[in-house]
C-alpha cells in the first residue's frame, strides 16, 4: 500500500531521504488531486487496469548507479526527475521491485504531498499536475511504464507550464 504523507520540506537533507512531516494522506485525498492509486500483486492485475483505461504501450525502465554508470551520473539524472514539472500526458508507474517517491503539488498548491511506491504499486499521475520523482536511499526502482499512446517525454517545467492549457484543464477539474 502507497505510503502519502506531506512533506516537511527540510531542504538540508538528501532528497532521496523520506523526508516525512507525520501528517499523512489519505487515498481520498490523492483523488481529490486526480491521482489513482491501486496496489497490484502481479502484472495481470496491471493489464486489466491498462485495458481499462486505453494503455496501449509499455516499457520497463530501471534506475540505479549501475544503469547509469555511476553515483555522479545518476544523481544528474535525479536531480533533472526532482525539477518541479508537469507533462501534457498521464504518467503512469507499476513498481515492480525497488522503490521512490514520487512528490505531488497538493490542492493548496503549497505542500509536497510524497508518495513513496514499492512493489506492487500502480500510481497514475494525472496530466497537468506539478510533481518530481526521486529514488529512495536504497538507490533503485525497476517500474513499468504504461502509456495510452506514444510515449511523450516532453516535462515542463514551473513557471513556464502555468500558461499550457492542459494546467488549466487539470486545474478546473480538482477545484476544492
Amino acid at each position: 500500500m502507497v505510503q502519502a504523507y506531506i512533506h516537511d520540506d527540510n531542504n538540508d537533507i538528501d532528497f532521496r531521504e523520506a523526508h516525512n512531516s507525520g501528517k499523512s494522506v489519505s487515498i481520498e485525498d490523492l483523488e481529490k488531486i486526480g491521482v489513482f492509486y491501486k496496489y497490484c500483486a502481479t502484472v495481470e492485475d496491471v493489464d486489466v487496469i491498462a485495458k481499462e483505461r486505453n494503455y496501449k504501450n509499455r516499457d520497463v525502465v530501471n534506475i540505479s548507479k549501475e544503469s547509469f554508470g555511476n553515483e555522479n551520473n545518476m544523481m544528474e539524472k535525479l536531480n533533472m526527475f526532482y525539477s518541479e514539472h508537469l507533462h501534457e500526458d498521464e504518467e503512469i508507474r507499476y513498481c515492480l521491485d525497488g522503490s521512490g517517491y514520487f512528490d505531488l503539488r497538493a490542492q493548496n498548491d503549497t505542500d509536497w504531498i510524497r508518495c513513496r511506491v514499492n512493489k506492487g504499486d500502480l500510481l497514475v499521475v494525472p496530466a497537468g499536475i506539478y510533481h518530481r520523482f526521486t529514488l529512495t536511499t536504497e538507490n533503485y526502482i525497476k517500474a513499468l511504464r504504461l502509456f495510452k499512446d506514444e510515449p511523450k517525454w516532453n516535462a515542463i517545467k514551473r513557471p513556464d507550464g502555468d500558461s499550457y492549457q492542459v494546467r488549466e484543464e487539470y486545474l478546473s477539474q480538482t477545484k476544492a
